[in-house]
């Protein structure tokens, strides 16, 4: 498993991304992860809509909450044939309190917990912390990466301008 130091920083500390790095162009990788009922849900279950898949240290934390909500606004103007995943750390059951409390309708949530698969296979994994760093990919229906935003400073929100302008071109 390859190793990025300092690939992104938590106020300004230099943080390590393990895992495959992942390329725009490439077939996104395929993964296993856990739904908030407990179930297992591929990455794959998801081919044939355009998916925007936003990772992020944990949804009980200020920006992944202003990120998460924002995205599901978001989902409202992008149509049907998207789906608009997150994808963190935390426990199944934490992501659906969250959800409910929020009222997240437009996003699913899923958990990376158990393996870290997500983590490793898209090169996003904090060594130091075990979360996953702030990261947005957009995968077309075919399952291939067109657009990948690496939050550098997992502190700040994405760029969201880019990710739904990168949506809308892939749609």
């Amino acid at each position: 498993m390859s190793e990025r130091k300092g690939a992104v920083t938590m106020k300004g500390k230099p943080l390590t991304l393990v895992g495959n790095e992942v390329k725009v162009g490439q077939m996104a990788p395929d993964c296993t992860l856990t739904g908030n009922d407990m179930s297992p849900v591929k990455l794959s279950e998801f081919r044939g809509k355009v998916c925007v898949i936003s990772s992020v240290p944990s949804l009980d934390t200020p920006v992944c909450d202003l990120e998460t909500r924002r995205f599901n606004q978001e989902a409202a103007g992008l149509g049907a044939d998207v789906q608009i995943l997150t994808i963190s750390m935390d426990l199944p059951f934490a992501q659906k309190r969250w959800c409910g409390a929020h009222e997240i309708k437009s996003v699913i949530t899923l958990s990376d917990y158990r393996e870290a698969a997500f983590g490793s296979a898209y090169g996003v994994l904090i060594q130091e912390l075990r979360l996953l760093a702030r990261a947005v990919f957009v995968v077309d229906r075919e399952g291939k990466i067109r657009y990948i935003q690496l939050v550098k400073e997992i502190a700040t929100e994405p760029d969201y301008a880019s990710v739904i302008e990168a949506v809308k071109k892939v749609k």
